[in-house]
């Protein structure tokens, strides 16, 4: 198992490391944003955006504009992402688990356990930081690293949304 990590620098900026190696960073537009823009350490930049009127389905385009993998919460409180690399589609299913010892998990289709996501909570500072367990299988896939940051990115929408309906 890979082990990385997801550093809040603010409420706006994340930075994804794997063994203090930078992989990518996410940097939100504002605090409770979901627009964003990630940025992998190979210098490829990637835009986050609402898509549509009510913006539940959130958009990864490239800079050519092309969508290459999009994500949205379904009624059971899980978010469903949609890839489209190469002109494939695949799905994966980011769920959350536990309620006061909060974790999730990416899984493939409904079965294979791909990554585990644990937040930090800093409460000083109001911001979380990540620890991401990625298993072999998600070490073989060939855009791991948009994934990874597209899924802490998913952890705050879900972390965002869970805010919203509490309040």
């Amino acid at each position: 198992m890979q082990h990385y990590q997801a550093k809040s620098l603010d409420t706006k900026h994340f930075e994804l490391t794997q063994a203090d190696a930078p992989v990518g960073a996410l940097e939100y537009e504002s605090w409770f944003s979901f627009k964003a823009e990630i940025m992998l350490a190979n210098h490829r930049h990637y835009a986050v955006r609402p898509k549509g009127f009510w913006g539940t389905t959130i958009e990864v385009k490239d800079q050519q504009k092309q969508v290459l993998l999009d994500f949205k919460m379904n009624w059971k409180g899980q978010i469903l992402i949609r890839t489209h690399f190469g002109g494939t589609e695949d799905f994966y299913i980011l769920k959350h688990k536990g309620l006061l010892n909060s974790s999730f998990i990416l899984l493939h289709g409904e079965e294979t356990e791909l990554l585990s996501i644990v937040p930090d909570y800093k409460w000083t500072k109001l911001s979380i930081d990540y620890q991401l367990g990625a298993s072999e299988a998600f070490e073989r896939l060939a855009h791991k690293e948009l994934l990874l940051l597209t899924t802490i990115h998913c952890a705050n929408y879900y972390l965002t949304m869970l805010t919203a309906a509490a309040a």
